[in-house]
């Protein structure tokens, strides 16, 4: 029987303790408890994409932190502020904290340019304005994970890869539709301008409903074949049919 159940989980390289920014926390006063709620707070993020938040709208305060951390306030306190001249944190417009070298704990893939691109987009939204007013001239270069929820998806890549296919890669406006680059062309090729609609469609309803597909690519030529059956008019083709009587 399939398994599934959900997993979030958090790859340490082997030289992770020897990253300067490791042993200069652990080197000052208490430095053992910030590096323990360091990682803590990676891992509490996994689920937000590298955002300390509980909902999209409550982010984690320092007194919620203390709690799931199980650290006195002020250390918590304290913590976060190092965090942030070390660039390991970065506060957003919204009050959360964003884990900024997330991606890095999640390992190399041919989908990690990928992954940076939408990530800059994203988080240069949250990010607060500069006090001369404009814009930020560029988003962190760290990315939050697109996060492997199901097995079944870590055995279609070693099979896609095996094949000679590529390397899947997320699509979709929440980054949880799964298609190689050979799938993506032929739905292009099948569906022409809708290819886009249904990629948007199934990333949307597996965001809202938390609902999830061994196979993508067969998910979306089923709706868009149950779509032509009900004969559907097409998303990208304005109606300019009117009564007797109407004018244009």
């Amino acid at each position: 029987m399939s398994d599934y159940r959900k997993y979030y989980y958090l790859k340490l390289k082997e030289s992770y303790f020897e990253d300067d920014s490791v042993i200069l926390l652990e080197s000052m006063q208490d430095g053992v408890l910030y590096s323990n709620i360091l990682l803590k707070l990676y891992l509490k993020s996994l689920k937000n994409r590298g955002k300390l938040q509980i909902d999209e709208d409550i982010p984690y305060t320092a007194q919620m932190i203390a709690v799931i951390t199980r650290h006195q306030v002020g250390t918590v306190e304290r913590a976060l502020q190092i965090f942030q001249k070390l660039g390991l944190v970065e506060e957003l417009a919204n009050g959360a904290y964003y884990m900024s070298n997330i991606e890095l704990l999640i390992g190399q893939s041919s989908t990690e340019a990928e992954r940076k691109r939408r990530a800059r987009c994203e988080i240069q939204a949250l990010l607060p304005m500069p006090e001369s007013g404009q814009k930020a001239d560029k988003c962190p270069d760290i990315c939050p994970p697109e996060i492997e929820l199901e097995k079944e998806i870590e055995i279609k890549k070693e099979r896609e890869l095996e094949k000679g296919h590529g390397a899947p890669a997320f699509w979709g406006r929440y980054a949880n539709v799964l298609l190689t680059e050979a799938e993506l062309v032929s739905l292009q090729s099948e569906l022409h301008d809708q290819c886009q609609h249904y990629i948007e469609r199934l990333s949307e309803y597996m965001a809202s409903t938390g609902k999830h597909y061994k196979n993508h690519l067969a998910t979306i030529r089923r709706w868009a074949t149950a779509d032509a059956k009900k004969n559907v008019p097409k998303q990208w083709m304005p109606d300019y049919s009117f009564k007797e009587g109407e004018s244009l």
